[in-house]
C-alpha cells in the first residue's frame, strides 16, 4: 500500500465538478428545516423563567427538558439516516423535519411539565434528521474549496434568524402563557416548511461535487451508496474523526446559548426581558464569525491544505475561552456590556461549524457522510449537550451557575483547544486517503 503521508491534500484540481444547479436556492430551503429546530430549542431556553414559574418546576428542569430532546436524538437520528439511505433523503426531511412540527403545537397545549417533557422529546425525535441529512446534502451540494462558504452562510443565517426570534420571543414573558403561543408559532412555521421542502427541493445525489466523479451519470456515482454496518463501524477507525468526535464532547460553548439567559437572570439579576437582549447580539456575532469563518477556511484549504483548517479550529477554542472568561465572570452591570461579550462569544464560536464540518466531509466518503453526521451531531453532540444540561442545571442549583459557566465554558474549552493539537498528525493523511478512494472509482468507472 502507497505511502500517504506525503500525498497532496489540495483540492485545486485541473478537472472540476460543475456546481450543482441552484445549489444556494437548496440550501436555502434545507436551512429553513434547522432554523425551526434552533428557534425551538431558543425558545424553550429563552423563556424557562416564565415556563418555571407557570409550571412550578425548578432549575435542573431546564436541564432535563434539553437533556430528553438530545438524548432521544442520540437514536432518531442515525434511525432516520437509515432510512434515507434506503428511502429517500427528501422524503425524510420533508417527514421529519417538515410535517413533524405538529407535535410542536401539541406541546403548546401542555398542562403540566410532565405532558411538555413528553411533547418536546417526541419533537426532538423528529428534528434529530434535520442536522447529519442537511450537513450531508451540503457536502453533495457544494465542493471543498466553497464549503466552507455554504456552512457559513447556512448557519450564519440560521443562527442570527434564531437569536433574533429568541429575542422577540423573550418578550412573550410579558404573558403567563407567552411561551405556549411562540411554541404554536413554531409549530405552524415547521408545517410549512415542510410544504416547502415537498414542492421545491430536489435532491442532487451523493458525490454530485466531488471533482473525481465530475461527467459521471447519478447512478454511477452512487453505485457505493449502500451502506453496511461494518462500513459504519470503520468510521471509528479514521483518526481524525475520533479526534473531531471527542473534541464535541469538550466543546463547552454548546452550554452558552442554552444557559445564556437563564445566567444573566440569575447571576446578576436581570429581568427575562432585559437578558434575553443579549441573544440577538450572540446571533449577530455568530452570524458574522460563520461568514467571514467560511471565507477563511476556504482560503485556508487553498493556502495550507494540510493544516490551515486545524489551525483556525485550534485557535477559535482558545479565543472563546478568553472571551468567555471575562464576558461571564466579571460584574459589568448594565446589559449592554454583557451584550458586547455575548455578541464576541457568539463570533469566535461562530468559526467552529465552517471548519469542523467541512473536516469531516474531507475524511469520510460521499455515502458515509451522512452516518458520520449522525455520529457527530445526533449522539456525540447529543450526548454533550445532554451532559452540559443536566450538569449546569443539577450544579448550578447546588454551586450557582457562575461557577459552572467558569468550568465549562473556560476550562472545558481550553482543555479541547489543547487537544485537537492531535490533528496536525492525522489529518492530512486521512484526507489523502479519501482523495485516492475516489480516483479509484473514477477509473475503474471509466475502465467499464
Amino acid at each position: 500500500m502507497p505511502d500517504l503521508t506525503e500525498a497532496p491534500v489540495g483540492t485545486t484540481k485541473e478537472r472540476r465538478a460543475v456546481p450543482v444547479k441552484g445549489r444556494w436556492r437548496q440550501l436555502s430551503l434545507l436551512g429553513g428545516t434547522m432554523l425551526v429546530e434552533n428557534t425551538e430549542a431558543s425558545l424553550i431556553s429563552g423563556l424557562f423563567p416564565v415556563i418555571r414559574h407557570s409550571l412550578g418546576v425548578s432549575l435542573g428542569a431546564l436541564g432535563v427538558l434539553t437533556a430528553a430532546g438530545r438524548i432521544v436524538g442520540v437514536f432518531a437520528g442515525p434511525f432516520w439516516v437509515w432510512v434515507a439511505q434506503r428511502w429517500s433523503r427528501k422524503g425524510v426531511l420533508v417527514l421529519a423535519t417538515g410535517f413533524w412540527g405538529v407535535w410542536g403545537i401539541a406541546a403548546g397545549f401542555a398542562q403540566n411539565f410532565t405532558q411538555l417533557l413528553i411533547l418536546i422529546t417526541i419533537l426532538a425525535a423528529g428534528y434529530a434528521a434535520s442536522g447529519p441529512l442537511t450537513t450531508e446534502i451540503l457536502g453533495d451540494l457544494f465542493d471543498s474549496e466553497s464549503r466552507g462558504r455554504a456552512v457559513g452562510m447556512l448557519y450564519g443565517v440560521i443562527n442570527l434568524a434564531a437569536s433574533l426570534f429568541a429575542t422577540l420571543k423573550g418578550q412573550l414573558a410579558a404573558f403567563d402563557d407567552g411561551w405556549c403561543w411562540g411554541l404554536w408559532g413554531i409549530g405552524a412555521v415547521n408545517v410549512l416548511c415542510g410544504v416547502a421542502l415537498l414542492i421545491w427541493m430536489r435532491d442532487p445525489g451523493r458525490g454530485a461535487s466531488e471533482h473525481q466523479l465530475a461527467g459521471l451519470d447519478r447512478r454511477t456515482r452512487e453505485a457505493h451508496t449502500k451502506v453496511t454496518a461494518k462500513q459504519v463501524t470503520a468510521l471509528f477507525r479514521i483518526p481524525s474523526l475520533v479526534v473531531l468526535l471527542v473534541s464535541r464532547l469538550l466543546s463547552g460553548q454548546l452550554l452558552a446559548a442554552m444557559f445564556g439567559v437563564i445566567f444573566l437572570v440569575d447571576v446578576y439579576g436581570f429581568s427575562t426581558q432585559a437578558a434575553s437582549v443579549v441573544l440577538f447580539p450572540m446571533g449577530i456575532g455568530f452570524f458574522t464569525g460563520t461568514v467571514l469563518g467560511g471565507f477563511l477556511a476556504d482560503w485556508a484549504v487553498r493556502r495550507n491544505p494540510r493544516h490551515g483548517l486545524v489551525v483556525i479550529l485550534q485557535t477559535a477554542q482558545f479565543a472563546f475561552a478568553t472571551v468567555a472568561f471575562f464576558g461571564t465572570q466579571l460584574d459589568w452591570g448594565g446589559i449592554g456590556v454583557f451584550a458586547v461579550f455575548f455578541a464576541l462569544m457568539g463570533l469566535v464560536q461562530g468559526v467552529n461549524p465552517v471548519v469542523n464540518r467541512p473536516m469531516i466531509m474531507a475524511v469520510t466518503l460521499p455515502e458515509l457522510r451522512g452516518a458520520a453526521f449522525a455520529i457527530y451531531l445526533s449522539v456525540f453532540e447529543a450526548v454533550a449537550i445532554a451532559a452540559f444540561s443536566l450538569g449546569a442545571g443539577f450544579l448550578g442549583d447546588a454551586f450557582g451557575l457562575r461557577a459552572v459557566f467558569l468550568w465549562v465554558l473556560v476550562g472545558l474549552v481550553l482543555v479541547n483547544g489543547a487537544f485537537l493539537t492531535l490533528l496536525y498528525r492525522t489529518y492530512a493523511t486521512d484526507v489523502a486517503r479519501v482523495q485516492q478512494v475516489l480516483e479509484s472509482r473514477r477509473q475503474a468507472a471509466l475502465a467499464e
